[in-house]
């Protein structure tokens, strides 16, 4: 990966609190009345404005032509990013923002099983690299089980005053439900990196296709509202809880945040990038039990401490694909331009 400045160090650690912003923002809308839904279609409504004239502008030199097959793709591909936000905020309703950040280490082993399955990557059972991605996968996902299913005695309990606890949050909790719930929104989420990539492959502005993709959330969300949500009250974005918090969604958890981790991986690649998603966990549970006198239970520890392990495993295993990938192209190109001196001047002027 070679040497990392401190800039990407710093856009990546914000980058994650806001994504931890984003999750607190959300439960304290829909505690207020918002359905999550609605909190969705506002956020990304709000986005795509943010979006418009800062993608243009970005990508002001050149823009590559939107074909019917593009837009059908980016069309999937907010269908699969509505389908799971709305799980995902649903299960951050049931259970906590803290649940939510730790589960979203199962994105990698998802993903991987995902890519397997539509032939993207290949499973060699006597590589060290496939190994430890399979290994980390299965790993990922008992801990998952572990910090939903198991509680165990409580390790750290906090008692605020009435006055200092954030009182929009709604006390009692369904951790079980909100666990599954979380779980659909991590299948989804990885559907949508592999969708994601492949659109990446025929239309390479990033920040064009983060705007077609919050324009396309928010038209599918404003649907489904229309068909699902009749209580005219939780569509009111009445000063307070609801408006900072869709402004808050759209600003730092849509257009910030993707705009930083595109950043941060054109200039250190994507294993890096990925490295800082445990520390969203341990923001999350830092911030729910000073500020929202949430218990942390040795059962939501153990099996943090069990996907860290299943999730670096997983990174450790695509990470030393990637530079045995690159060594190997390396040799094929100079043992063929060795052969083909046509293919070596070609080389020389690209």
């Amino acid at each position: 990966m070679g040497k990392v400045g401190l800039a990407p160090v710093i856009g990546m650690m914000m980058a994650e609190c806001a994504h931890v912003g984003l999750m607190f923002a959300g439960k304290a809308a829909m505690s207020d009345g918002m359905s999550n839904l609605v909190f969705v279609f506002y956020s990304k409504a709000f986005a795509s404005l943010v979006l418009l004239p800062a993608s243009l502008l970005f990508h002001r030199s050149q823009i590559p032509p939107l074909t019917l097959p593009i837009l059908s793709a980016f069309f999937l591909l907010g269908f699969l990013g509505t389908s799971s936000q709305f799980f995902g905020y649903a299960g951050i309703y049931y259970s906590s923002p803290t649940l939510s950040t730790a589960l979203l280490n199962l994105v990698p082993g998802f993903t991987f099983i995902l890519a397997i399955i539509f032939r993207v990557e290949k499973l060699d059972w006597r590589s060290s690299s496939s190994l430890a991605k399979s290994v980390g996968t299965i790993v990922l996902i008992t801990g998952a089980f572990i910090m939903t299913y198991y509680k165990g005695p409580h390790l750290l309990m906090t008692s605020l005053p009435p006055n200092l606890s954030l009182q929009v949050f709604v006390p009692q909790t369904n951790w079980v439900f909100g666990g599954l719930l979380l779980a659909v929104d991590c299948v989804f989420t990885s559907a949508w990196f592999i969708v994601q990539a492949s659109i990446l492959k025929k239309f390479s502005a990033e920040f064009i296709a983060v705007f077609f993709y919050c324009f396309f959330v928010a038209i599918q969300s404003a649907i489904l509202c229309l068909v699902m949500e009749r209580d005219l009250s939780s569509w009111s974005l009445k000063p307070g809880v609801r408006l900072v918090a869709v402004l808050y969604s759209a600003v730092f958890g849509s257009a910030f945040q993707v705009g930083v981790c595109t950043w941060c991986l054109h200039r250190t690649g994507p294993v890096f990038v990925a490295m800082f998603k445990p520390l969203g966990v341990v923001i999350s549970a830092a911030v729910g039990t000073i500020f929202l006198g949430e218990t942390v239970y040795l059962g939501r520890f153990i099996g943090a401490a069990v996907i860290f392990t299943g999730f670096y495993s997983v990174m450790w295993g695509k990470a030393k694909e990637g530079n045995s990938g690159v060594e190997t192209g390396v040799r094929s190109l100079e043992s063929s331009s060795q052969k083909d001196p046509l293919l070596q001047n070609n080389f020389e002027e690209t």
